[in-house]
């Protein structure tokens, strides 16, 4: 299963380039000092060029960076996108695994409401944390799919598409399969969903 509906929102999986997705708004996965770094974050300020590097140095001056579990918008300068929102995923075995669930569960839900704030309708996301962070992508992803049905369903129904762009097929098949078992555990009574 690559795409659903949850009442106005679609949600699609797709394996890509982050960096060439033409949406309101591309999520980072940054760190806390908002200094750039490898991985999607290296990528979004290699292809977005130095304007966002820019709003992240302001944003560091003006509240000290991006506290785990939060976000920050900024432009997108010369990428696609028409905004990038910087989340900061938990790094695994920082904490607690219960810990690290609930700060990215956080990190999803303050990008979401950082898109709605701005009126932002189309957002595409990453696998966040489950990269040099070594969130173990198989805990990830349910949480990721509950908390964002949960978020669309209770408070940001305006929000249109949110699109998972995912580097590897190994990633789009855990989210495929993850997304199909978790669509199949929903009531059956769900009527917000058309897959």
């Amino acid at each position: 299963m690559r795409s659903i509906r949850w009442g106005i929102t679609t949600l699609e999986i797709v394996q890509g380039d982050i960096t060439k997705q033409a949406v309101d708004a591309i999520v980072n996965a940054a760190n806390e000092r908002l200094v750039g770094g490898g991985g999607v974050d290296g990528a979004i300020h290699r292809a977005g060029g130095p304007s966002i590097m820019a709003e992240c140095d302001r944003i560091r001056g003006a509240q000290g960076g991006c506290p785990t579990g939060t976000a920050v918008i900024t432009t997108a300068g010369k990428l696609l996108a028409k905004n990038v929102i910087h989340t900061v995923g938990p790094i695994w075995n920082d904490a607690a695994p219960e810990e690290c669930d609930r700060l990215l569960q956080n990190a999803y839900r303050s990008s979401i409401n950082l898109a709605v704030y701005h009126g932002l309708r189309t957002i595409a996301f990453p696998s966040i944390s489950t990269g040099v962070y070594g969130f173990p992508i198989h805990r990830a992803a349910p949480l990721v799919f509950q908390t964002v049905h949960i978020h669309l369903m209770e408070k940001s129904p305006l929000i249109e598409e949110i699109r998972f762009v995912l580097f590897s097929e190994r990633d789009v098949t855990v989210y495929e399969e993850t997304l199909r078992n978790f669509v199949t555990n929903l009531k059956d009574d769900d009527d917000s969903i058309d897959s």
